[in-house]
């Protein structure tokens, strides 16, 4: 694991709407250092960006999981360059 900073973007998928998916990921995103954005998209599933270091993205995807399991069918992710455009996790509408 290395301290640079980098980005995911992560789509699940599953039962994920309208079980307080997007108030519950950002909860959980102000324990871990990370920026970013989560939404609901038109297929149904949930999309998140997050920013941060390896670490912390990887520990903060982990407990949205351990969080969510029951609703999550699927993770789809990709590890992407960070643009530092975020101040802060929100959702995005």
């Amino acid at each position: 694991m290395t301290d640079e900073s980098t980005r995911m973007l992560v789509v699940f998928s599953g039962h994920v709407q309208g079980v307080g998916f997007r108030q519950t990921t950002t909860q959980i995103a102000k324990a871990y250092p990370v920026t970013g954005w989560v939404r609901n998209l038109p297929s149904g599933n949930v999309q998140l960006v997050a920013e941060g270091t390896k670490a912390a993205c990887t520990d903060f995807l982990a407990a949205i999981r351990d969080r969510m399991f029951e609703y999550i069918s699927d993770v789809d992710f990709q590890w992407m360059e960070p643009t530092h455009e975020f101040e802060h996790f929100e959702i995005q509408y």
